[in-house]
């Protein structure tokens, strides 16, 4: 029996891949220990997905409720499944760079040593899996800054002429940049993951999201961009923008679109990979741009602050070029664009938000 393993497997990316998954007919076990709500409270707690999971699909779907952190407890599942596990997505993660500053030898913990427990565990009892990492445009730190940008009416651009102006590809350095220490752990988790495809010819893979986003997210102020928004619209609660004048630019992928680039990658998986992977020049926004289509699909005006200080880390324009994951595997293609995702956030959430 071919079982799929999803850490993180209540929250955004790993409720999509448990319910991708099991509606093709697979056996899904799924790591969560709501971590999501000690870093952000319980308004951020992934519990009502978790029980959505189990309610929706039974016994194909089986929860496993330990902490990625404890090497004895993912020792031991990976003893129960041993090579029964044919997919590995990691999608367990500390997400913010602001909670990083107050505790950083959890966020380091959680998402760097926690993915080294998963690596070996899958080398030692499953090695012929595939291995696929959440991993995130932040391993690229501040050097996104850089780029000769120009200030628009409501965002940021990049010089049209410029090598990235259909969007930042793979080869940007990593290397002599801020990243947030947050940035700093996800880093050493992505290097980890090449090194293990790499040095054991594993078939792993990083992909490097931009903002993940989807009607599953529990978002709060601290992480979910365009699902709090939309739930500070809804509830009419107050909404804080932090620098840029509110013009930087994050391009979004919903989590189908990118569960489907998953499943594409484990049909035909490789070595040691890494992908940019985002909504791209089809589904990008401003901050101001995202308030405005969320005005008008709520019908409220959003109540918003603008502090001048920025996150440290944090990008001003961001737009993913996924040309090489469409070159590996034409079939996949892009199906959201940041008003269809907001349009599914808002109806999907009418019964917790309203």
């Amino acid at each position: 029996m071919k079982i799929i393993l999803v850490t993180g497997a209540a929250g955004l990316v790993g409720s999509e891949a448990v319910r991708f998954f099991c509606n093709l007919g697979y056996t899904v076990a799924g790591i969560d220990n709501d971590m999501r709500r000690v870093f952000f409270g319980d308004d951020a707690s992934t519990d009502w997905n978790r029980r959505q999971l189990t309610e929706q699909f039974g016994s194909k779907y089986i929860h496993h409720n330990l902490d990625i952190r404890d090497r004895e407890s993912v020792d031991n599942l990976f003893r129960e499944y041993r090579e029964d596990i044919d997919l590995i997505i990691h999608a367990a993660a500390q997400p913010s760079h602001d909670w990083a500053v107050k505790d950083p030898h959890t966020d380091f913990s959680v998402n760097a040593n926690g993915t080294l427990n998963l690596l070996e565990c899958t080398r030692q009892f499953a090695p012929n899996t595939t291995f696929i990492f959440c991993s995130t445009n932040k391993v690229y730190g501040d050097t996104p800054n850089r780029l000769p940008l120009l200030e628009q009416d409501q965002r940021w651009e990049i010089d049209g002429s410029h090598h990235y102006a259909q969007g930042i590809d793979e080869t940007m350095s990593i290397d002599q940049t801020k990243h947030s220490l947050f940035g700093a752990s996800k880093v050493a988790a992505d290097i980890l993951v090449q090194e293990y495809g790499r040095y054991f010819s594993m078939k792993t893979a990083c992909f490097r999201g931009g903002c993940l986003t989807g009607p599953s997210h529990s978002g709060t102020q601290l992480h979910g961009f365009l699902s709090y928004l939309m739930k500070c619209a809804m509830t009419k609660k107050p909404y804080t923008i932090f620098g840029y004048k509110g013009k930087q630019v994050r391009d979004n992928i919903h989590s189908y679109d990118l569960i489907n680039a998953f499943y594409h990658f484990y049909r035909n998986p490789k070595i040691a990979e890494v992908y940019n992977i985002g909504g791209g020049r089809f589904s990008n926004c401003s901050m101001i741009e995202a308030i405005q289509i969320c005005e008008s699909i709520s019908g409220n005006k959003l109540a918003y602050t603008y502090e001048e200080d920025n996150r440290i880390g944090d990008h001003i324009w961001w737009i993913s070029q996924i040309r090489k994951f469409e070159e590996h595997f034409p079939e996949w293609k892009l199906t959201y664009d940041v008003p269809g995702i907001l349009e599914e956030i808002f109806r999907n959430n009418s019964f917790r938000w309203a």
